[in-house]
């Protein structure tokens, strides 16, 4: 196995991509530490991983963020792979209602009638609580992660972006501006850390069949969205899961800085 004998760590690991990625990296062999805000959604992963190690965190939170580390480096010993993956969708319902009735403008080949309006009502809350979840829990798990593994001069920091932080997806401003943001972090802090023997890459999937995904897309947005992928359908966590576990191991030693994007050609670079 790959990562036969790694200890890794995955944020948001209670269910959809994060989950999908801790059982991926246990069949490969490392020893998984599930982190998430939901203790018992932790649990259940750690559980279907072949018994990982569950942990409460919230990963707006850098004390929390550093006791979490801790508690599973005295767990399972110094961490050598870390995934940035924990994130929430926010209120879509607006949004949904608007996008539905421009596509029913475009296909009866009128003008769009109803404005998204999504910056104009976005709340100085919805902002800021999109951002700590994304960007900042991507910092503090990142900075966590860099100081145990630059001492030893070995690692991998895998961060979940989206392609909406590559082109930038209407209606969600705030979403894009936190994966738009991971990105360029990504991108820096990976020409930082290789001098110190640390790869960091990022993954930006495109819209992928979890959860979160589905409570965030009405129907008709989904099977939209299903049209404008040109391979016809949403991917499967266990896609991503895969692209993660290939960043995680010397297979992908001369990834430095990466972003890499399975997303069924939705958008190509």
């Amino acid at each position: 196995m790959r990562l036969e004998g790694k200890v890794a760590v995955v944020t948001g690991g209670g269910s959809g991509i994060g989950e999908a990625t801790c059982l991926r990296l246990a069949h490969d062999g490392a020893r998984v530490a599930v982190l998430d805000i939901r203790e018992q959604a932790a649990g259940v992963t750690a559980d279907l991983a072949g018994g990982g190690l569950a942990v409460q965190a919230d990963v707006s939170d850098a004390a929390a963020v550093d006791r979490a580390l801790a508690r599973v480096e005295d767990a399972l010993g110094p961490v050598d792979v870390w995934v940035n993956n924990a994130g929430i969708a926010g209120s879509a319902e607006r949004v949904n209602a608007r996008v539905e009735q421009q596509i029913a403008d475009m296909a009866a080949g009128r003008p769009f009638s109803t404005p998204l309006d999504a910056l104009a009502e976005l709340t100085d809350e919805e902002w800021r609580r999109m951002l700590a979840v994304h960007l900042d829990g991507t910092f503090y798990g990142t900075r966590a992660a860099a100081r145990s593994m630059t001492a030893r001069g070995t690692g991998s920091i895998v961060n979940i972006a989206s392609i909406c932080g590559i082109e930038g997806c209407a209606g969600f401003p705030h979403y894009s501006a936190a994966k738009g943001g991971i990105l360029s972090f990504t991108r820096s802090v990976a020409k930082e850390l290789i001098q110190q023997g640390v790869r960091v890459n990022a993954i930006a999937p495109g819209f992928v069949e979890t959860p979160m995904a589905t409570a965030a897309m009405s129907e008709t947005l989904r099977a939209a969205t299903v049209m404008q992928t040109p391979l016809g359908r949403l991917g499967r966590p266990e896609e991503i899961a895969a692209t993660v576990a290939f960043l995680s191991g010397d297979e992908a030693s001369f990834f430095v800085g990466e972003t890499v994007s399975p997303n069924g050609g939705f958008v190509t670079t």
